[in-house]
């Protein structure tokens, strides 16, 4: 059997560099196609009466939807998207499909999410993000994936994620 295709999925609160990240990761693999959350979410417009558990489940059906697409042309995906509750949901639903899911959760300090937030204009993410902080470090199903990208540079971050790849397979991979 072939070695199976990869599913890294980059989570952490608004500002941490998830973005950045994720393209740093799929630009480095082979075969990678980026799945970028935020925009898939962004495809639904001029519906203010959705409520936002109906919109999340619809873009979790759509991220789900493209990974299983792009996995069975046998491309390795990057998902960029805060996971909360999700996670469990999503390796049942590709379960069937001979994957390896990589979860991690990139972190930084207070002080470094409300200076990226203000430095790209985005001051009204921070109250959220430090909630997603905050849960993210108190979860223990998220804590376990943490990786601080506190005082590095996204390149670093990616090559941090990259390299421990056998880790996260080994204590930290889902299906194995």
């Amino acid at each position: 059997m072939s070695n199976p295709t990869a599913i890294y999925i980059i989570s952490g609160p608004c500002g941490v560099g998830k973005s950045t990240v994720s393209k740093e990761v799929a630009r480095m693999i082979n075969r990678g196609v980026l799945i970028e959350g935020d925009l898939l979410n962004s495809m639904i417009v001029g519906d203010s009466e959705l409520a936002w558990e109906e919109r999340l489940e619809i873009n979790w059906n759509n991220i789900l939807s493209l990974t299983r697409n792009v996995i069975l042309h046998h491309y390795n995906v990057v998902i960029d998207y805060v996971v909360e509750t999700e996670l469990e949901w999503f390796c049942q639903q590709v379960s069937d499909l001979n994957v390896q899911i990589k979860y991690v959760v990139l972190t930084a300090n207070e002080t470094q999410l409300i200076e990226r937030l203000n430095k790209r204009g985005d001051s009204h993410l921070i109250e959220r993000s430090l909630f997603l902080l905050n849960e993210f470090e108190t979860s223990g199903l998220h804590r376990l994936y943490r990786l601080d990208t506190t005082g590095k540079e996204p390149l670093e971050v990616a090559r941090d994620i990259l390299s421990n790849v056998s880790t996260f397979k080994k204590t930290r991979t889902f299906n194995d």
